[in-house]
C-alpha cells in the first residue's frame, strides 16, 4: 500500500518511478507498529539534508518532531511550516532530549554521518544516511556491524538504487543478456578536488554558525569564508568530504557491485594524482581487482574508475558511442552494456540487440521503502549490510589515491592492508577529544 502523498521528483532523478510495490517480509524486533505514527528528526537542515525532509514529511503517517543544523539559520523553515518542532545547533543534545524520536536521516557533509548515525542507533533509532555512508572505512564497519546487531532499519541514500533505471542493469547483468562479464569502466565527470594549498587566512565566524559543532570529530581548523568549507566546498577537502569519488562513486559504484554481487576487492591500485595535505586531487584513475563471482567470466575481475577529465580507453568508448558524463560501461562474453548515470541501460552492438525487449522489474520510492519497512511492511535495498560494504570499497579508492602507482593488498577480515603499514593510518580517524562516540572511538 503507497502511504505517500503527492511526491514531487528530485530534480536528479529522471525517470518516473513505476512502482511502490513492496514485499512483505518477517517483523523486524524493532519496528514501529503500522498503527502508528513514526516520530522523526533530521541531523541536518539544508541542502541534501532539507531534499530528504521535503519527501520524507509528505508521508501521513510521519511526524518531524525535531531538526539539528549547526548553521541556526538552516533550521528556521522547519519551524516557519512545522512551529511545533523542536531545534537545535547541536544534534547531540537533540538525540539526548528528545526522547519520542523513531527514525533519524543523516544529511550532512560526510565527517558527520558516522558519528550522528552511531549516535542514533546507540538509541535504539532507525537510520537514513546518505552517501558516503561514512567518511572513513572503519566507520563503515562499524555501522554495518552495530546496525545488524540492533536489527535496525537501515538505508542509505542511493536512490537510483531503487529506480528503473539501476534495478533494469542489474537484471540485465544477472539474467546473461552480455553473457559473463569480463571488465567494468566506471567514471564521473565532476571534480570535487583542489590542488591549492591551505588560503594563509583565518576568518570571522558567522553568527549564525557554530563552527566547533560543524568540525565536530575533525581536528581544529581555522574557519575561511567564501565557501571554503560551509555550506559546499568541503567535499574537496580530505578531512571532511570524500572527494569525487565518495560523492559520485557510492551512485555509479553501486548497480556494478549489485549486479556482480561483489564483495570486498583484493587489490587496489591508483594510476592519478595523490592529494595535497589539506584537499583531494581529480583526474583520478583507480584500478580495482574483485574476486569473481557467478556472474563473471573468470576468477577475478577488473573494476576501474575514472573521474574529472579521465575515461575509459579510447577503444572501450568506441564500443558504445557518445559518452555521457557519468555511467559505467559492462564488458561482457556476448556484448557490452552502457549504463548512463541516471537512463536507461543500452546494449551493443545495436543490431544484436535491436529486437531485444526489456524485461520489467520491480521498483520503489527509495524513502517510502524505508518508511514502511520501519512499520514492518518490507525491508529496505540498501540496508546496511548492502551498502556498508559497498562504501567500504569505495573509500578503499580513495586511500588508494594516496599511494599513486602502488598496488594495495586488502585484508577485509582484518580491515587493514596487508603489503604496506602506511597505508593503514587512513583506515581509521581518530576522533578530538570531547568528541568520543560509542562504537566508534
Amino acid at each position: 500500500m503507497n502511504h505517500s502523498k503527492n511526491i514531487s521528483r528530485r530534480t536528479f532523478l529522471k525517470s518516473a518511478i513505476t512502482s511502490i510495490s513492496l514485499p512483505i517480509f518477517a517483523r523486524n524486533l524493532f519496528s514501529a507498529p503500522a498503527s502508528k505514527m513514526i516520530y522523526h528528526a533530521s541531523v541536518g537542515g539544508s541542502g541534501m539534508a532539507a531534499a530528504d525532509l521535503e519527501t520524507i514529511t509528505r508521508h501521513d503517517f510521519v511526524k518531524l518532531i525535531a531538526v539539528a543544523d549547526v548553521d541556526i539559520n538552516n533550521v528556521k523553515r522547519w519551524k516557519e511550516q512545522y512551529p511545533d518542532i523542536k531545534v537545535y545547533q547541536d544534534w547531540r543534545k537533540m538525540l539526548d532530549e528528545v526522547k519520542e524520536i523513531n527514525t533519524v536521516n543523516v544529511s550532512t557533509p560526510d565527517h558527520i554521518h558516522a558519528p550522528a548515525a552511531m549516535s542514533a542507533m546507540q538509541l535504539g533509532k532507525h537510520v537514513y544516511v546518505q552517501k558516503p555512508l561514512t567518511h572513513d572505512i572503519y566507520e563503515s564497519r562499524m555501522l554495518t556491524e552495530v546496525a545488524h546487531k540492533k536489527r535496525l532499519v537501515t538505508q542509505m541514500g542511493i536512490q537510483i538504487h531503487s529506480t528503473l533505471e539501476y534495478r533494469l542493469a542489474v537484471r540485465l547483468i544477472q539474467d546473461g543478456v552480455i553473457g559473463k562479464i569480463k571488465e567494468v569502466h566506471s567514471w564521473s565527470d565532476k571534480k570535487w578536488g583542489d590542488m591549492d594549498p591551505l588560503p594563509d587566512r583565518t576568518d570571522p565566524v558567522p553568527p549564525n554558525l557554530d563552527w566547533d559543532l560543524w568540525l565536530g570529530v575533525c581536528e581544529y581548523h581555522p574557519y575561511i569564508a567564501n565557501g571554503y568549507y560551509h555550506p559546499g566546498n568541503w567535499r574537496k577537502r580530505i578531512d571532511f568530504g570524500t572527494g569525487t569519488f565518495g560523492d559520485m562513486g557510492c551512485h555509479i559504484f553501486d548497480p556494478v557491485f549489485k549486479s556482480l554481487e561483489l564483495t570486498a576487492p583484493i587489490t587496489v591500485r591508483s594510476e592519478g594524482p595523490a592529494p595535497n595535505k589539506w584537499n583531494w586531487a581529480i583526474n583520478a584513475i583507480i584500478h580495482y581487482v574483485f574476486p569473481g563471482t557467478e556472474f563473471t567470466e573468470d576468477k577475478t575481475i577488473p573494476i576501474t574508475w575514472y573521474d574529472g577529465d579521465e575515461k575509459p580507453p579510447k577503444d572501450i568508448q568506441a564500443l558504445v558511442g557518445p559518452m555521457p558524463g557519468q555511467g559505467s560501461i559492462f564488458i561482457g562474453t556476448k556484448g557490452v552494456m552502457l549504463l548512463p548515470h541516471i537512463a536507461k541501460p543500452k546494449l551493443f552492438p545495436q543490431d544484436q540487440f535491436k529486437d531485444f525487449v526489456f524485461p520489467k522489474v520491480q521498483t520503489a520510492n527509495h524513502y517510502t521503502q524505508f518508511l514502511e519497512a520501519v512499520r514492518d511492511n518490507g525491508k529496505t535495498w540498501a540496508n546496511f549490510d548492502y551498502s556498508g560494504p559497498l562504501t567500504e570499497s569505495v573509500l578503499l579508492g580513495s586511500v588508494a589515491t594516496r599511494f599513486p602507482k602502488t598496488t594495495l593488498e586488502w585484508n577485509t577480515k582484518g580491515l587493514k592492508f596487508k603489503n604496506l603499514k602506511d597505508a593503514n593510518q587512513f583506515v581509521r580517524r581518530t576522533y578530538r577529544k570531547g568528541w568520543e562516540i560509542k562504537g566508534l572511538s
